[in-house]
């Protein structure tokens, strides 16, 4: 065997995947980096790019629709994670007992998941649709005769994507957790059961403890992705009315490919980037406290 023609061997094979992660992945991330100090609108070719310096980062905090986008990045994550995951985690625990078609309710709940963004988003558009939508009319069938406008009203426009949202998470969330829960060994329910243990005793003291750590995972990963929501939003509300369903990463595509302004853009997605990043680190910091990997 000759160490150095395997090792060229070795390369050769790695060279696709290698090239296709700097053209793809590494070179748009440093020129993302280097745009966000500059200004550049695309159209007048790469010699116009103009070094700004911090100018995009200081005109970003001075923006008040920044702290918008902000805000109700905040508001979507911190009720669509918990809410998906807690939803999830009932009927994962009850789909695990003796269900009759527990196959087919596992697909049933799964189906939203694996639809595509566009096509939910589109029926969803019918269901909430502020005066000809079977959620409308229903509501007045009932006698509620001013029901919500929905998607065109800028208090329930984001609670109407929040409910999309947890709907579309919830079997992937379902099916992870129904995973966890065939790894817990049947002999410590067998146990608590002979120490007269009731149902919550056995949850709280068994079944959450030894899903902690698919718990995080969910929750790590559900965070990420709230912050990078953009296809519902930008097909169902374009982040109105009134910008109040104007997310990080919609003021991003905003930003670039309406107003040209691709450093600012850029800035943006950097800030959302170090955002991510320090709510990742702390979650991972905090998990010692309570994810149990005994």
């Amino acid at each position: 065997m000759n160490p150095r023609k395997d090792a060229v061997v070795g390369l050769l094979f790695l060279l696709p995947s290698l090239l296709g992660f700097v053209l793809f992945m590494l070179f748009p991330i440093v020129f993302s980096l280097v745009l966000s100090f500059s200004e550049w609108d695309l159209i007048s070719g790469l010699r116009q790019i103009k070094f700004v310096g911090l100018d995009n980062y200081i005109a970003l905090f001075k923006e008040g629709l920044f702290y918008q986008s902000l805000r109700n990045n905040a508001v979507f994550t911190i009720v669509v994670v918990p809410v998906t995951m807690a939803i999830a985690l009932v009927l994962a625990i009850a789909l695990n007992s003796k269900v009759y078609m527990k196959g087919p309710l596992r697909l049933v709940y799964f189906m939203p998941y694996i639809t595509t963004i566009v096509a939910a988003s589109v029926v969803w558009m019918a269901l909430l649709h502020p005066s000809q939508g079977p959620i409308t009319q229903f509501l007045q069938s009932i006698g509620i005769e001013h029901p919500p406008q929905w998607l065109a009203s800028t208090t329930w426009a984001l609670p109407s994507l929040m409910l999309m949202m947890i709907w579309n998470g919830l079997g992937y969330d379902l099916v992870i957790y129904m995973a966890g829960l065939q790894g817990i060994s049947k002999e410590l329910y067998e146990a608590a059961e002979v120490d007269g243990a009731s149902g919550v005793r056995k949850f709280f003291s068994i079944t959450l403890p030894l899903l902690s750590p698919t718990t995080f995972f969910l929750f790590i990963t559900r965070v990420i992705h709230s912050f990078e929501v953009f296809g519902p939003i930008n097909i169902m509300t374009q982040g109105g009315p009134g910008e109040s369903t104007s997310v990080l990463v919609h003021y991003i595509y905003v930003a670039s490919f309406r107003f040209y302004k691709f450093g600012y853009g850029s800035a943006i997605a950097w800030v959302l980037f170090l955002l991510i990043f320090l709510i990742t680190l702390v979650q991972w910091r905090q998990q010692k406290k309570w994810v149990n990997y005994s």
